[in-house]
Order: structure tokens, then C-alpha cells, then sequence
């Protein structure tokens, strides 16, 4: 589904991403994993259409899609959720959800925020109520939400669990489960590398801007240098 080759991007004259390269296929979940800085973000970001790459390619779908802007990649069925959630903060939970379909135009819209609130139902109970009332936890929910509401075929997660309790952490990664169940396939950035690896059935290794290290979830998980350096054994 998705094939980064070679990806290098600069923020001015740092280069952020050196040589990063992966494969997706559908209804996979795969993991980034490595230290703050390595280009997790900046990958994401730049499948996104945010930033353009200094050198490489992305395809989805066997098509070229570095040099879209952001919304023509979001319309040919990729969703970021981003780090931070980047919620409309003064906005009511209704009308976050109803942003994520911001390039719909069919008449099933109504019918997936009803999916969203049986998916999450604090946020159907709340949904007239302003996002930046919420805790970190329903924010995500709603960040969630928002992106699902675009009908993706491949949703990006940028750090779902950070600053969550750890019941919380347990609902977001259950979650994601249940997207790829739903026909969803995932891409996710995590720094908890044991709960997302364990989720994953295929893992890379980012560090200092390259792919480092890759296999399933298992493989790296019983990788000793990916334990040495991620997993703190």
C-alpha cells in the first residue's frame, strides 16, 4: 500500500531524515520506533504532504505522492493524527468530527460520527461541549475520531499514547486494534516500544534519520539491540 524509498528531508540546513526507507502493506500495523529526534515525526509529516523531501519517493498505491500538497494526499486515503492531537480547542466535539470530513461530499457523513460515538461514547455524551474542556485521554479519543472521519485507508498515529494514564494507554492501542479489524491500516510512531511493538506486525528502527533495523514485531522485540537501546533490558 504504501513505499517510502529513500527519503531525505532538511529543516533549513539539518537534515532531519537521512535515508529512511520502509513498505506497507495493506491492513498491516506497522511501528517507527526509535530515540526522540531520530525523523519519526518529520516522516510522518512529510508522507502527509506538510514537508517536501529533499530526495527520495513516496508511493500509495504505486502512485507518486511526495509532491502532493496536504490535502490532495489526505483525498487520495491517508489520515495523520497528529502529535499533540492539535485539536480546535474552542470548537465542540461535533464540529472536530465534522472538520474530518471537511472533503466529503457523500451522504454518509451523519452516519460515521454515529460510529465514532459508539466507538468512544464519552465523546457522543459530550458532543456539544468544547474540545479543550477535555482530558489528554478524550482529546485523543477525539483526535481519533476526526481522523476516521475521512474514511482513510491508511491512518497515521504520531505518539497516540503519550502523556496517558496507563488504563487510557490500554483503550487508545485497543482501539487501533480494532481500526485495522475494521479494515484500517496503520502506520504508528511510539514511543513506548514495548506496547507498540507488541501491536505491530512489522517494525523499523529510525535512528539519527535512517532505517537502522526492521522485521515483525516478535523479531525486533527479541532483538538484543533493539531491547538494549528502546526497551531499557
Amino acid at each position: 500500500m504504501l513505499e517510502v524509498n529513500g527519503l531525505s528531508v532538511a529543516h533549513g540546513a539539518i537534515e532531519a531524515v537521512k535515508d529512511v526507507s520502509f513498505t506497507i502493506a495493506e491492513g498491516q500495523i506497522v511501528c517507527l520506533v526509535g530515540a526522540n529526534g531520530a525523523g519519526k515525526t518529520t516522516t510522518l509529516r512529510t508522507i502527509s504532504g506538510l514537508i517536501r523531501p529533499r530526495r527520495g519517493e513516496i508511493l500509495f498505491q504505486r502512485e507518486p505522492i511526495h509532491r502532493l500538497p496536504a490535502h490532495s494526499v489526505l483525498a487520495a486515503g491517508i489520515a495523520h493524527c497528529p502529535e499533540g492531537r492539535r485539536l480546535f480547542a474552542g470548537m465542540s466535539v461535533e464540529e472536530n468530527l465534522l472538520l474530518g470530513a471537511y472533503l466529503r461530499r457523500d451522504r454518509d457523513i451523519a452516519a460515521d460520527v454515529a460510529r465514532v460515538y459508539e466507538l468512544f461514547p464519552v465523546l457522543g455524551q459530550r458532543r456539544a461541549q468544547r474540545a479543550g474542556l477535555f482530558s489528554g485521554g478524550e482529546q485523543q479519543m477525539l483526535a481519533i475520531g476526526r481522523a476516521m472521519m475521512a474514511r482513510p485507508r491508511l491512518l497515521m498515529f504520531d505518539e497516540p499514547t503519550m502523556g496517558l494514564s496507563p488504563i487510557m494507554i490500554q483503550h487508545i492501542l485497543d482501539t487501533i486494534g480494532v481500526l485495522r479489524e475494521l479494515g484500517t491500516t496503520i502506520l504508528m510512531v511510539e514511543q513506548n516500544a514495548l506496547a507498540a511493538l507488541t501491536l505491530a506486525d512489522q517494525g523499523y528502527v529510525i535512528d539519527l534519520g535512517r532505517t537502522t533495523h526492521s522485521g515483525t514485531g516478535r523479531e525486533l522485540l527479541a532483538d538484543h539491540r533493539v531491547r538494549e537501546a528502546y526497551l531499557g533490558n
